[in-house]
């Protein structure tokens, strides 16, 4: 079973090479097309990504992630989500790497096997970066109105929070 995992990617690319080779199709202008198209989508949403860089840099250097994690977390306490897990609650909307630096931290210091650290572990699988994705996306397409989509995403990342400290408890 090894061997055809080990093998699949080569013989895939080579197969493609082979259909390419006696194609009737002029390769080198599609690809060129191709690199045109994937550099007008790159200059499109390349200020959308500088300014979300920027804001989880300004987010997490001004110690306001730390100020909301110490509002929320009696309350998130009370209703059984461990305080360790809420700097990746707060961060997994914004950033994917900053929510892997932050389950990283609570890794270091409460253990991959806690239950907070394995809260934070279903929640970062069941969960995306709601606020990236969707302004990648609606940035790209020129989007004005969203609609309901980001209430939407932020009702399921709630919800996925909920089922993640449910099923860590049974398990």
């Amino acid at each position: 079973m090894t061997d055809i995992a080990a093998y699949a990617l080569p013989v895939i690319i080579t197969l493609s090479g082979i259909m390419l080779a006696f194609s009737k199709k002029d390769l080198f202008s599609l690809f060129l097309s191709g690199c045109s198209d994937g550099l007008k989508t790159t200059a499109g949403i390349l200020p959308t990504l500088i300014m979300l860089v920027v804001a989880v840099k300004m987010l997490s250097a001004s110690g306001a992630l730390e100020a909301i994690c110490s509002v929320l977390s009696p309350l998130c306490v009370k209703i059984g989500i461990p305080e360790e897990v809420l700097p990746v609650v707060l961060m997994r909307p914004v950033s994917g790497s900053g929510a892997t630096a932050m389950i990283k931290e609570l890794f270091d210091n409460s253990g991959p096997d806690s239950a907070a650290g394995r809260i934070a572990s279903v929640l970062m699988g069941s969960s995306d970066t709601i606020i990236y994705t969707l302004s990648l996306y609606f940035s790209h397409v020129g989007a004005k109105k969203t609609g309901y989509a980001l209430p939407a995403a932020f009702i399921l990342m709630i919800f996925c929070l909920f089922v993640s400290c449910f099923i860590c408890s049974i398990f």
